[in-house]
């Protein structure tokens, strides 16, 4: 029996995804003159389904408004590129990586300026799991605050998933994984909290739950977003504020978000345990109410979720 080929949605088409080949004179391979998404798959009464499949294509397209890429495909023509992928992806697929890319150019120069190369618009699938680890999804998570600052809203666009901005994400992991931390958590250029390398921050204090505003430095996250509508839904009060690493170090619960790291406690920052040192309650009840959005079990939240057949 033949091994089932690995398909993936590139400008148009269907190709196989090991057969994918770029050129060297790639500008996004020198420059990060890309933009991305990251979306989750998971498995429903009815199917495998997308989560909110149209809301990070529209964040997609305004990323690569941002980067001036012209290209031509629609949100629902992205969407129905995306179903298409997911078919044809490996059964253990649970995570998709829309990418579009500043290519070659045509005289094959070297040059800062990439807007007269050609655009690429590609869709793959890949095993992703739970990014920070199964067993902190409830023991939680050891963090520990990064020497690396996260970028000013001045110095790039913070709203646009630009590849070149996860640099500064990838020293930050670097670092927290080399001394022994699942995870950073990252200060802006005023010296307030405001996310982890890939992940929304949420801490908790008595009763109430606090996130960093846009102004801090954050993604506006699609998963952040999901979380902060079903604790509104269930009557907590959600507040967003400046959170500095003190209040953490004193707050009764902390956990973050993300299409990777989904709703993942925080047990510890900086050896400061947090809280009772374990997923609090306030998180369970978010973090299972997620996962029921998401795996299609909740009525209230199912608009949320795309099939993928």
């Amino acid at each position: 029996m033949s091994e089932k080929k690995i398909m993936m949605w590139m400008n148009g088409k269907l190709i196989e995804q090991e057969k994918v080949l770029l050129p060297f004179m790639t500008h996004a391979l020198h420059y990060g003159s890309g933009v991305f998404e990251g979306i989750r798959i998971y498995e429903t009464p009815k199917g495998k389904a997308v989560f909110r499949l149209r809301e990070h294509m529209v964040r997609f397209m305004d990323s690569a408004k941002v980067m001036c890429m012209a290209h031509p495909y629609t949100v629902d023509e992205l969407v129905e590129a995306t179903r298409l992928a997911v078919r044809n992806a490996a059964d253990n697929a649970d995570y998709i990586r829309p990418l579009m890319w500043y290519g070659e150019n045509d005289e094959n120069r070297i040059v800062l300026n990439p807007f007269k190369f050609k655009v690429n618009v590609a869709i793959a699938c890949a095993h992703m799991g739970a990014y920070l680890g199964k067993d902190n999804m409830e023991k939680g998570a050891k963090l520990i605050t990064s020497s690396w600052t996260k970028s000013a809203n001045t110095s790039t666009s913070l709203q646009a998933k630009i590849c070149g901005n996860y640099v500064n994400s990838i020293l930050a992991k670097i670092e927290s994984n080399q001394l022994g931390a699942d995870e950073s958590l990252m200060l802006n250029t005023n010296g307030t909290v405001a996310e982890g390398p890939g992940e929304n921050i949420f801490m908790i204090k008595n009763g109430k739950i606090y996130t960093p505003p846009l102004a801090s430095g954050v993604l506006e996250g699609i998963t952040k977003d999901s979380v902060a509508t079903i604790a509104r839904d269930k009557g907590y009060q959600l507040i967003e504020k400046e959170i500095t690493r003190s209040e953490i170090y004193m707050c009764d619960e902390f956990f973050m978000t993300g299409t990777a790291a989904e709703v993942t406690p925080v047990r510890s920052l900086d050896q400061r345990v947090i809280g009772e040192g374990k997923r609090g309650p306030i998180t369970k009840d978010l973090q299972e109410s997620f996962f029921e959005a998401a795996r299609g079990n909740d009525p209230k939240y199912r608009h949320w979720l795309t099939l993928v057949n």
